[in-house]
C-alpha cells in the first residue's frame, strides 16, 4: 500500500525535480512498475484488497477438518479442544499447512453455523 507521502514524493522528483525513474525507486525503494502508475494516474491513494482467501493447502483437508470441528462443538465446554490442539490433529493425519490457514478456516467455519455465544481467539 502506498501512502500519500510517497506519492507525493515521487511526484516531486519526478515532475518538479526531473529524476529519472530508475533514480527515483533506487532513492524511495518502489518498483518501476509502481512508479509509472504513480506518474501517469492521478489517484493520491492506492490500495490492493484481496477479494477470495485461497485455501490451497487445506483444501484436501477440510472434509476432516470439518468433522473435527462438528465433533469438538457437540462436547461439553470443558472437554473441547482448542484450535491449536486440532491442528496438532490434522497435523498427525498429514496436513503440511500452517496454523493460522485452520484457525481462520475455523473462525469462517463458526460464523457461517450461526453460533450464537461469542468465541475467544484460539480456544473453543
Amino acid at each position: 500500500m502506498l501512502v500519500v507521502e510517497t506519492i507525493a514524493k515521487i511526484r516531486r522528483a519526478y515532475f518538479v525535480q526531473k529524476k529519472p525513474i530508475k533514480e527515483i525507486c533506487r532513492d524511495l525503494h518502489v518498483s518501476r512498475k509502481v512508479l509509472r502508475k504513480v506518474v501517469r494516474s492521478e489517484a493520491t491513494e492506492f490500495h490492493y484488497r484481496r477479494e477470495t482467501q485461497p485455501l490451497p493447502k487445506i483444501g484436501p483437508w477440510r472434509e476432516r477438518l470439518d468433522a473435527l470441528l462438528s465433533e469438538n462443538e457437540g462436547k461439553a465446554a470443558r472437554e473441547r479442544l482448542t484450535l491449536v490442539r486440532l491442528y496438532e490433529e490434522l497435523r498427525g493425519f498429514g496436513y503440511e499447512g500452517s496454523y493460522a490457514a485452520v484457525r481462520r478456516y475455523a473462525v469462517a467455519w463458526r460464523k457461517e453455523r450461526g453460533a450464537a455465544r461469542p468465541m475467544a481467539i484460539g480456544r473453543w
